[in-house]
Parts: C-alpha cells; sequence; structure tokens
C-alpha cells in the first residue's frame, strides 16, 4: 500500500495533461501511485500516457463517466491510504503532496482537505466555499457577491472576503484538488453516481460532515489550475456566460443536489429563483438588448428541460449526459 493515490480523470485534456503529470513526477514525496482515468477522449490523451508516462496506470473508458463516476471507477485501481484528486489542468509545487498528507496525518479529524487554487498568472481563484442554499444562488445570480466581494455577506458563498493566506474549517473545497482519507471512503463511498457533472464533491463534503469529519481549506498547498479546459471540449451545448460551465448539466446536477438535501419546495424555490430572474432580464432587454434577452428566455426553457429530464431531482437522466 502506498502513501498516496493520485487520481485524474481527463476527457480531451491533451494539452494539459503533459504539464499536470510531469509536476507529479517531481513531487519531493514519492510514495504515490497516479491512475489517470480518461473518459472516451478524442484528442490522443490515453496515447500520451500509454507512451510517455509508464509509471502512470490508465483506465481508458470507452464512453465518458462523467466525473464523479470515472473517480469511482479509479477506487478499484487505487492502493494509497489517501486518495489525492486531481483536475489534468492543475500543476502543483513540488512539496504539495508532502505537505498535504502531512497537515492530514496531524489533524485526524478532518476528512478532506484542499489547497489554494491560482490562475496562471497568480490570480486567485474560489478555494474554500459555503455550501449553496437559495440566498448563496440570490447573491450569485443578481450580481451582488461579484460586485461586493468584500463583505462577509454578500461574498458569503466563496468567501472572498476572508483572508486567502488562512488555515479555516470550511463547508466544502472544490474537486480540483483534493486528499481525502481512504478509510473514509469506504465508510461514506466517494461520489453519489447520479451526479454525472458538478455538485459531486459538495454532496460529498455534505457527506463527510455527516460522518462527524471537517473539510479544511491550507493555503499552503498551492495549485495553479485553468479552470474548464475539459468542458470547452463539449460540443452542442449552451455556457453560462458567467462561466464555464455546461448550463444544462448544471441545472440538472444543481436540482439532484437540492432534492437531495433541502427536499421538495426548496428545489421548485430554487428553479424558481432563477427563472424569474432570467424573465425579468429578458423583458428588461427585449428592445435594447435582443442577444441577452434570447439568452434568458432559453436558460427559462432549460430550467424545465432540466427538472423534466430528473423529474424534479429524483433521478439522474441516463448517462453519459
Amino acid at each position: 500500500m502506498s502513501d498516496i493515490s493520485v487520481i485524474i480523470v481527463t476527457y480531451n485534456s491533451a494539452p494539459q495533461l503533459r504539464p499536470c503529470l510531469d509536476s507529479l513526477l517531481a513531487q519531493t514525496c514519492q510514495d504515490f501511485d497516479i491512475i489517470v482515468v480518461d473518459n472516451a477522449s478524442r484528442d490522443g490523451t490515453a496515447e500520451i500516457v500509454r507512451n510517455e508516462y509508464p509509471r502512470v496506470q490508465l483506465l481508458a473508458n470507452d464512453s465518458n463517466l462523467g466525473f464523479g463516476n470515472a473517480n469511482n471507477l479509479a477506487l478499484t485501481a487505487a492502493q494509497g491510504r489517501y486518495l489525492v484528486l486531481l483536475n489534468p489542468d492543475a500543476v502543483l509545487l513540488p512539496d504539495t503532496l508532502a505537505k498535504a498528507m502531512q497537515h492530514m496525518e496531524e489533524n485526524t479529524k478532518v476528512g478532506m482537505g484542499g489547497g489554494l487554487l491560482q490562475g496562471t498568472q497568480g490570480e486567485w481563484q474560489p478555494s474554500a466555499r459555503q455550501f449553496p442554499s437559495l440566498l448563496n444562488d440570490g447573491l450569485t445570480l443578481s450580481g451582488l457577491a461579484n460586485r461586493y466581494p468584500k463583505s462577509r455577506f454578500f461574498g458569503r458563498f466563496d468567501r472572498s472576503w476572508a483572508d486567502p493566506l488562512l488555515a479555516t474549517a470550511v463547508d466544502w473545497v472544490p474537486g480540483a484538488f483534493a486528499i481525502i482519507r481512504r478509510n473514509l471512503v469506504e465508510q461514506i463511498s466517494l461520489f453519489d453516481p447520479r451526479f454525472f457533472l458538478y455538485y459531486e464533491e459538495v454532496d460529498l463534503c455534505r457527506r463527510i460532515h455527516q460522518a462527524g469529519y471537517q473539510v479544511f481549506y491550507w493555503p499552503d498547498l498551492v495549485i495553479t489550475h485553468i479552470g474548464g479546459a475539459s468542458s470547452e471540449t463539449v460540443d452542442d451545448l449552451v455556457f453560462s456566460s458567467a462561466g464555464k460551465q455546461l448550463t444544462l448539466w448544471r441545472m440538472r446536477s444543481q436540482i439532484l443536489y437540492y432534492r437531495k438535501w433541502h427536499g421538495y419546495l426548496y428545489s421548485v424555490l430554487v428553479k424558481a429563483l432563477e427563472q424569474s430572474w432570467h424573465q425579468l432580464r429578458a423583458l428588461r432587454n427585449a428592445k435594447r438588448a435582443p442577444d441577452k434577452a434570447a439568452e434568458s428566455r432559453h436558460i427559462v426553457q432549460l430550467w424545465e428541460q432540466a427538472w423534466a429530464d430528473t423529474q424534479g431531482g429524483l433521478a439522474s437522466p441516463p448517462q453519459p449526459w
């Protein structure tokens, strides 16, 4: 058994994968195995792993299993006492794995830990967050969270008000980089297979808290993360203008998450909140910005589709989405 199993799920990730794997091979800690799960990439990602990285174990899928289910598959091959989830568009400093394991060894009540995510120019990315809620969704949707990031109230969801250099217990950390106890995963399982993409790590962190463990943010674990690179290769779906999410997939997972943790009425209110916002936005932009009005009307329709697809949050649509 190794100390750490690093799991990387790839989907058309060839341009980013080499720097990611090279940063792993340069780690000061060397007692770890690397598992790449490729979700039927079309850009030669699997061939890069086979031909250039003999140390890496490749699990090549015939279809796209999504993020959560591909990570679940990797558990069949993982040997580590700790699991590290890593995005293929993330690069680690040489001491990251050693520090991450040390933090977990010293903090036995921490079930999952994350680090400081930054862009390629060193810009801060949300790294330690509150759980989604009707209030947090409303603050984000309205733009108030972005307008007043230093406010403890308006910046609550991304904790953009907080000092990013202070370690702290948080609700959840993104799956771009996370370290998890293997024995905890054996107790509560890894990802809920119903989430094809998005909200799967939020759901996992809720279950970690439910099991009596903490989720922690450690800023000395610095990860350079491009973000959204794989999602941009998916064709024919609508992207959010505010981010790099596939809008319909995000809505499906959002409904599944809220129905699971907050019930039917809360799920209805979340759907109504975003639909109402975009109905008002469509009316406001009908004459002065027809393209924006059309975008909002389409988002309202997508919510109806996502609700029907998930049976109001009771079931995941047939996968791959």
